[in-house]
């Protein structure tokens, strides 16, 4: 990497203060940094002198998605071939022998390829120009929102609606904030969340799953969608739902890769464990109050099931964690996972319009975060109030 360091170290006068290309300073620096450690230090004032930045903690979450994008791109083809032969879900080893594993995985990555490009060259398009207008620099923040957008999304979705959606979601949930730190709602959920409510068609029902087969076209619904339609008894085992080889939105559906992830996620200090184990506990106790009410079949489905269909694990793990728009507080994340959990169940069962609960909860839970931790913070400062009266009650 040494002719690329020579090589910015040369052409880096143009971009400083002075130069003839100023104005693209805040693009530079941002290849810069994505390449190489910032030179700067601090030389004055309070600082924390620690080797960990944006840059590494966005790297090792892009780690802990690689495996869940390559089995992403080897399950649209999977599908895809499934619903042509005409075979039961359950039936994923049948296609793999029949079709091959490459063959298989070459279609999904033809597919999944163009949905990541669109998603980062939409996002980015939009962070550069907004560093550029104020003056400031590029965040590393969108390296893992722009593969998160790709990845909470059908895998047939147009790749202009996509666009459209991700500029919406940076543009309205993030720089209209401040940019990187500053956003109350988690970009990523925000694109589909716009997706959902503005191109419905495109996002729930039977037609997200599509093969074509000459001039026929044979759909293939989710489980969400047929818990949704009280017809959960056609679902897949629980076996395929935990390795993923079912339809669902691209890095959704591999519950075991997820949970992988997770494990590195915490073993690295990136996500906080608090978050994710309240979201657990919440969802299971909606689910087995729901299962002791039992008015109809959706209320009957295993609590735990809600753990293997949708997105809900996915969302606890990757967005319900992110530390900008979650609670701030110790206490305040319980009570915010857990939150997250109920609802989530909740809108699913009672509402099955919005059968993927685990989008809508946790952006919920977004905008009352700094309430949670106000209340948190408000609750220790009387706890404190009271022993200080206490105390000086005992010494008079």
């Amino acid at each position: 990497m040494n002719w690329l360091r020579s090589f910015l170290d040369k052409i880096k006068p143009n971009f400083e203060k002075g130069g003839k290309l100023y104005f693209l300073h805040s693009t530079f620096e941002a290849f810069e940094v994505f390449f190489f450690v910032p030179n700067k230090v601090t030389e004055k004032g309070s600082h924390i002198r620690d080797y960990v930045d944006l840059k590494r903690l966005m790297t090792h979450v892009l780690i802990a998605l690689a495996p869940i994008v390559l089995f992403g791109m080897f399950n649209v083809g999977l599908q895809h071939f499934r619903l042509q032969l005409g075979l039961d879900v359950d039936a994923w080893g049948q296609v793999v022998k029949e079709i091959g594993f490459w063959r298989i995985f070459w279609y999904g990555f033809l597919h999944i390829l163009p949905i990541i490009v669109v998603s980062y060259v939409s996002g980015l398009a939009v962070e550069f120009a907004s560093a550029q207008i104020r003056h400031h620099q590029v965040n590393e923040g969108f390296l893992v929102t722009g593969m998160l957008i790709a990845l909470i999304v059908p895998p047939t979705i147009p790749l202009w609606m996509l666009s459209v959606a991700t500029i919406f979601a940076v543009i309205f949930g993030k720089e209209v904030f401040g940019g990187t730190g500053m956003n109350f709602l988690n970009p990523a959920l925000l694109t589909r969340a716009f997706l959902f409510f503005a191109y419905p068609a495109s996002m729930s029902g039977d037609a997200i799953w599509v093969a074509s087969k000459g001039l026929d076209v044979i759909s293939g619904p989710t489980p969400l969608a047929l818990a949704a339609q009280n017809q959960f008894v056609q679902a897949p085992s629980l076996l395929t739902m935990s390795l993923g080889f079912i339809p669902g939105s691209i890095g959704e559906t591999s519950k075991i890769l997820i949970i992988l992830a997770a494990i590195y996620l915490i073993f690295t200090g990136v996500a906080n464990l608090r978050v994710m184990i309240s979201a657990l506990v919440g969802a299971a106790a909606m689910g087995i109050i729901f299962n002791l009410w039992g008015a109809n079949e959706y209320m009957q489905i295993p609590f735990y099931y809600h753990f293997f269909i949708g997105g809900f694990l996915f969302g606890a793990i990757f967005m319900a964690t992110d530390p900008v728009t979650s609670a701030q507080t110790p206490t305040g994340k319980i009570y915010y996972g857990l939150l997250i959990g109920i609802f989530c169940v909740l809108i699913r069962v009672v509402n099955p319009a919005y059968p993927e609960g685990a989008m809508l909860a946790i952006l919920l839970m977004n905008v009352f975060a700094p309430l949670i931790d106000h209340l948190v913070v408000q609750q220790n400062i009387n706890r404190r109030k009271k022993r200080a009266l206490l105390s000086q009650t005992i010494k008079s």
